[in-house]
């Protein structure tokens, strides 16, 4: 399944409404076997936007494909200067208090796995263990010829030599990192080559219009499998890398619950949506089933 720019999904009518009772969350976290699958609207509280919800990217901006990307050097140069600029911040994102409490869930043995939709980094950076990146990750680069990977903050390193004084103030940041900029801004940036090979560098993260790799999306099949109940988090379910996740696990007679505030995609497949903001409801949740946050005492 190839991902495409989604700028838009209404919400049928007779979509169920949403609850602002999180228990029936707390009792699949009781039972233990959740598989997490998060997605953009987790890194929010974090400073990094989310695609679909208010106010969100799409209404403003549409992602670089891959087809674009790997069409010509004018879309490279436009999406590094972007890029470049974005990880300025993205990169000193840190974890909220959701990605906080997930960790601690997995620490108390409530969890079977965590897939993030999101290229963030912020469950490992919160402690998280075993995090599956459906979509890759900004950290890393891969080279387009010979394979070779590396460090984000290196190939950062590497831009800011070649791009002394650049400094523009961009209009936006979106959750791939990527900063809104004109092209009289993006100016001559100049992308820099592979160090090994001379190649084209990309992030190591899967483009709109790219395939997710076939092995990753069956591992996360297997876990789906493996799991007692799944529980989205920040999550529209618009594009199919997620929502795929949903149906199986629906398909199979395991519950499915979901925390956000909007309506989703996979809200038929659900036994309710809890909507309301991630990181206060799942500290919340932490303190009803006394789970310790950051190794401290449990939430209240």
């Amino acid at each position: 399944m190839r991902m495409r720019p989604t700028l838009s999904w209404t919400p049928p009518q007779d979509l169920p409404p949403g609850i602002t009772d999180p228990e029936p969350v707390a009792e699949v976290l009781r039972a233990g076997g959740v598989l997490v699958l998060s997605g953009a609207g987790m890194s929010t509280e974090s400073g990094i936007p989310d695609y679909r919800g208010e106010g969100g990217s799409l209404r403003r901006h549409t992602p670089m494909t891959y087809q674009e990307f790997t069409a010509g050097a004018g879309a490279r140069r436009r999406y590094w200067a972007r890029s470049h600029l974005g990880w300025r911040t993205f990169g000193r994102a840190q974890p909220n208090a959701g990605h906080r409490a997930v960790t601690a869930f997995g620490r108390h043995g409530l969890l079977s796995g965590v897939i993030t939709q999101n290229v963030d980094g912020l469950h490992h950076a919160a402690g998280s263990e075993g995090v599956v990146e459906l979509h890759g990750s900004l950290g890393r680069v891969v080279c387009l010829s010979c394979g070779a990977s590396g460090s984000r903050r290196e190939l950062a390193r590497r831009l800011e030599e070649a791009n002394p004084g650049f400094a523009p103030v961009a209009a936006g940041l979106n959750p791939d990192g990527d900063a809104d900029l004109t092209d009289e801004q993006v100016g001559d940036f100049s992308v820099v080559p592979c160090s090994a090979c001379g190649g084209i560098l990309k992030p190591d993260v899967v483009f709109f219009g790219e395939a997710v790799p076939p092995q990753r999306v069956e591992y996360c099949r297997e876990l789906v499998d493996a799991a007692t109940s799944l529980l989205v988090l920040g999550s529209s379910l618009t594009v199919m890398s997620g929502l795929r996740f949903v149906r199986q696990a629906a398909q199979t007679g395991k519950p499915v619950l979901i925390v956000n505030r909007d309506p989703t995609r996979g809200d038929r497949h659900a036994v309710a949506r809890v909507a309301l903001p991630l990181g206060p409801t799942l500290t919340t949740l932490a303190g009803r089933l006394g789970v310790p946050v950051d190794g401290g005492a449990p939430a209240v």
